[in-house]
């Protein structure tokens, strides 16, 4: 190599080295840390937010104004805002910790990425005053950001997760629900899915009963799934409005719900495409949204999921009377005083009575059918503490099915041999409470 060349070569390197060993030499600076670490740089009680600005770098600023009690979106649009998620940003606003302070007295802000931050989250409190919190380049080992508050001259490094809390997009932060209402203040529930539409109203114990389309005993547990469903109803807006808006005319209909409180009713319709993709509509916001699927399966329902298929609702409290007619022998009265049972002059065996009354508290229907038929073989009649009616249930067999009617209901309900026997079994299991022993003198 020419003499020329070679000195070239050697300045451009010892220029190169420089740069480095000055790079690093900054880098250093900014990941020290002086005595004051961990500082908390922000906050704000969480009563006092009234305002949050959110501005990230070439995008139109976010803006969640709190207002009667809730947070509502203002900007870039007016929209709802979810509850939980403006709850969730405010949390993160309220106190914000820095893991460390790097610069106390910055020449260049450029260098941490706050001359020109990539985002940034203003606070404006119920007395006006304001507190923004800018949050520059992700610190060399991507553990965090680095961040600057108003106010404050100095430069600090947060979480990773600070930053990640903050950076929202309005679909993070709208209200997703297609309906909003609580499930206690509901009067009225129509579904129109498999089947004749049903009605669900209540009754003077405040419990769901199917009103439509004729009065029947409702499986509280299945209609409070069905309200979990419809409450739990979100957009999924992984698919534009606009795309699904073209899909819902040509998708098949699955339902449409009705929901009613002393406010008034929304609705949902929910349809299913070829692809077994479910698109929804509602009444309480503009728009088609695709939804989940669970959502559509959740309200493909006929009337017989939501029948009450057990044979008494006496439930967990223990009956204070039972009248049991086994097969052909004569009806037996059981009677519970505090803490004993007795048959007439006889004490009952607790344990062999409380077999019989799990067996009943038990049975439940396979099914319902139209006809039962048949000999009576079993009878039994519940009456429980507070109550002054007795439930009182007759099982049937005709060949070999079983089948059971409520006294003063139409409704049959086919019943498992086996459930049955079991309950047949145990009713002739009830004993005589062993004699208790002679006291010793």
């Amino acid at each position: 190599m020419k003499p020329k060349g070679l000195l070239v070569a050697v300045v451009l390197l010892a220029a190169l080295g420089g740069a480095i060993w000055y790079s690093n030499k900054k880098q250093a600076q900014k990941e020290k840390a002086p005595a004051d670490a961990s500082p908390k740089i922000v906050s704000i009680p969480e009563d006092r937010f009234r305002e949050i600005r959110l501005q990230k770098a070439g995008a139109e600023p976010i803006v969640l104004s709190h207002d009667s009690g809730k947070w509502a979106l203002t900007a870039p649009q007016p929209l709802p805002a979810d509850p939980d998620a403006s709850a969730s940003l405010v949390g993160a606003l309220a106190s914000v910790s820095a893991d460390k302070t790097i610069d106390d007295n910055p020449t260049d802000l450029a260098g941490y990425g706050l001359a020109s931050p990539a985002l940034q989250a203003q606070v404006i409190e119920k007395d006006g005053k304001q507190v923004q919190l800018a949050i520059g380049d992700d610190t060399p080992t991507n553990s965090g950001a680095y961040a600057k508050v108003s106010g404050d001259h100095r430069v600090y490094t947060v979480a990773s997760y600070v930053k990640t809390s903050l950076d929202k997009t309005v679909n993070d932060l709208r209200d997703k629900r297609l309906l909003v209402f609580e499930s206690n203040r509901l009067t009225r529930v129509k579904l129109a899915g498999k089947g004749p539409a049903i009605v669900f109203g209540k009754n003077g114990a405040n419990e769901w009963e199917i009103v439509e389309p004729r009065p029947l005993r409702a499986d509280s547990g299945q209609v409070e799934t069905l309200l979990g469903k419809l409450r739990d109803a979100k957009m999924d807006l992984g698919t534009a409005p606009e795309e699904a808006a073209k899909k819902f005319p040509a998708a098949a209909v699955v339902a449409l719900a009705v929901v009613t409180d002393s406010s008034g009713s929304q609705a949902i319709e929910v349809r299913k495409d070829k692809d077994n993709n479910y698109y929804a509509r509602s009444s309480a916001v503009a728009g088609v949204y695709k939804v989940a699927s669970d959502t559509g399966e959740g309200l493909n329902k006929g009337l017989d999921d939501f029948r009450n298929k057990k044979l008494f609702d006496f439930g967990f409290a223990n009956p204070r009377m039972l009248e049991i007619k086994n097969g052909a022998g004569a009806p037996v009265t059981y009677t519970n005083t505090g803490d004993k049972w007795s048959a007439g002059p006889k004490n009952i065996d607790n344990a062999s009575v409380q077999n019989l009354i799990d067996k009943l508290r038990d049975l439940t229907a396979s099914q319902f059918v139209e006809q039962g038929g048949g000999q009576p073989v079993f009878e039994a009649s519940v009456e429980s503490k507070g109550s002054a009616k007795a439930e009182r249930v007759i099982v049937s067999k005709q060949g070999e099915k079983y089948s059971a009617q409520r006294e003063g209901e139409p409704s049959i309900y086919e019943l498992d041999a086996k459930a049955v026997e079991d309950l047949e079994r145990a009713a002739a299991d009830v004993k005589e409470a062993a004699p208790e022993p002679k006291k010793k003198k």
